[in-house]
């Protein structure tokens, strides 16, 4: 699905019950003068979030090509918009958040195309992008580390930018390459890579399906094929593609279990 944003801003009234009908909003901005989400309980999010790592991020994106995989609202799709990216394409399998997200960009007067898809179906988009946005994404999906998979190999082009709710030890060890398999102490050390599965609810939210702690994150996401070049805030990684270690198959399986 395609959309294209078109009109301009809407009226003060007509815009705040716009805004009202299309609620609950995860993402709060300033629309017109009107705060989509005023009481959020996380604040001024994702504003306070943004002000935390928005320094790693390039200051001018003039001539690059921007895919926000998630993009809730479109906070960040419009943020890329605002530092010069010449294409912004913001896709979200939530029609409601999409909807959302169309009437932030045709009040902000940002250019940017909606698509309503998943992250298990970039691979149509059928083209790779200067810049990938995955935020707030991961720990909403069954699958975590075959959509990471699947971004290396279809649409990450130089730079993606990564963030995930963290649960558990900040602390990252030093994993050995291999270990022998009667060697079981190092899984219960707190730095050892650790993704929790929630199998019901989450802070009311069935989505939430998994929470990796620190080393987790930085593992999956070495795995995946992506260097981690900073880590400016506590959940968030700026990485570059990197080649992928030549032991893993990717997002499907080697044709042959390990030769031994």
């Amino acid at each position: 699905m395609h959309d294209e944003t078109h009109d301009g801003p809407l009226g003060g009234g007509d815009l705040r019950a716009r805004i009202e009908a299309l609620g609950p909003w995860f993402h709060n901005m300033e629309l017109g003068g009107v705060a989509t989400a005023p009481n959020h309980f996380l604040g001024d999010y994702p504003r306070v979030k943004w002000a935390r790592f928005a320094d790693a991020v390039p200051a001018d994106l003039s001539g690059k090509s921007v895919l926000d995989i998630g993009c809730n609202a479109g906070f960040y799709s419009i943020e890329m918009k605002r530092r010069g990216a010449q294409r912004v394409v913001a896709i979200d399998w939530d029609e409601a958040y999409l909807a959302q997200a169309r009437l932030a960009a045709q009040v902000t007067g940002a250019d940017i195309e909606f698509h309503r898809m998943s992250v298990f179906d970039i691979g149509a988009l059928g083209e790779r992008f200067d810049v990938v946005l995955f935020l707030g994404v991961l720990y909403h999906l069954r699958h975590p580390l075959l959509a990471l998979d699947l971004i290396r190999e279809h649409v990450a082009g130089d730079l993606m930018i990564f963030q995930t709710m963290q649960r558990g030890s900040q602390e990252v060890d030093a994993v050995e390459p291999d270990y022998e398999f009667w060697a079981t102490g190092h899984f219960d050390a707190p730095g050892y890579p650790k993704m929790h599965f929630i199998e019901h609810e989450y802070s009311a939210d069935w989505t939430n399906w998994w929470a990796p702690n620190a080393a987790c994150s930085q593992a999956m996401l070495r795995s995946a094929g992506f260097e981690i070049v900073s880590h400016p805030e506590d959940e968030v990684y700026i990485c570059r593609v990197s080649p992928k270690p030549i032991a893993h198959g990717g997002a499907v399986y080697p044709a042959r279990g390990p030769q031994r």
